[in-house]
């Protein structure tokens, strides 16, 4: 048994850092999907549909990365403390 299945702090930590992986990937992808559409948008025409893809992109985009971007900064700063009390405990 390692240490991350016999501690349900690091097992919970595990699945947080996954979903904060997730998170980003899918709030970037977002933001690159409107990027592209606004590229669109501005080579051809901004229409409704364009305009409306750019907005919800964005606004789901923010909604799902803000707060992967906080815990994801959470989770190394508990990684870190972890190592900096191991190396005191040496």
């Amino acid at each position: 048994m390692d240490a991350v299945t016999a501690d349900p702090v690091l097992l919970r930590r595990a699945r947080i850092a996954r979903a904060v992986s997730l998170g980003q990937r899918l709030g970037y992808l977002l933001f690159g999907v409107a990027i592209a559409a606004f590229a669109v948008g501005a080579i051809v025409d901004f229409s409704d549909g364009i305009v409306t893809v750019i907005v919800i992109c964005l606004v789901v985009g923010s909604v799902v990365l803000a707060p992967a971007i906080v815990f994801g900064y959470g989770v190394k700063a508990a990684e870190r403390e972890d190592r900096e009390r191991e190396q005191g405990a040496l």
